[in-house]
């Protein structure tokens, strides 16, 4: 049975920054993660897209396109906004056709459990790969985009520039299709 879209009243799907800090302590928040690639012909990767950022303790860090699900939002449109909002109207993602994540992160407040961390919560992040074709201009707080191959990608030199675990969860991506051994 499809509940009417009018029964349902979804707000604008915000909280207030004292309501989300409070939600934040108490229990685990939904996100998805997205490594943009450059693929060739073949489907395989050729490149891996890392923005240039300024994360929240300062300085300047390559990160990967993260963000909220929010209430009552598909992951499939979460995953387009986030790029969108990201790379820009132009990148010409190709969302994956199974929302089937390559893996789960789980982003911790208390740094060691896993290789993810997020100092504000306890965050589990759906993570896809997402080819774009088009033209990447990054929005909003994103700096920059770069483009690496996977070699570079996970080089220690870029490795350690990468903020809160995105780091190794450009190696999994890579390990997990057949990039890396």
């Amino acid at each position: 049975m499809r509940v009417s879209e009018t029964a349902i009243d979804t707000g604008d799907g915000w909280f207030e920054k004292d309501e989300l800090d409070a939600l934040r302590k108490r229990l685990p928040i939904v996100y998805v993660d997205a490594i943009p690639v450059r693929v060739d012909s073949d489907g395989v990767i050729q490149h891996v897209g890392m923005l240039l950022r300024t994360p929240r303790d300062g300085g300047i860090s390559r990160a990967l396109v993260s963000g909220r699900v929010m209430y009552h939002e598909r992951i499939r449109d979460a995953l387009a906004r986030h790029l969108d909002k990201d790379l820009g109207p132009m990148a010409l993602p190709r969302l994956p056709v199974t929302l089937t994540p390559f893996t789960v992160a789980e982003y911790f407040p208390t740094p060691g459990i896993t290789p993810y961390h997020d100092p504000r919560q306890h965050a589990v992040s759906l993570a896809y790969i997402v080819p774009v074709d088009g033209d990447c201009q990054p929005q909003q707080d994103a700096l920059d985009i770069a483009w690496f191959t996977p070699e570079e990608a996970v080089s220690p030199v870029i490795q350690e520039g990468m903020a809160d675990g995105h780091g190794a969860l450009v190696r999994t991506a890579l390990t997990s299709t057949g990039r890396l051994v």
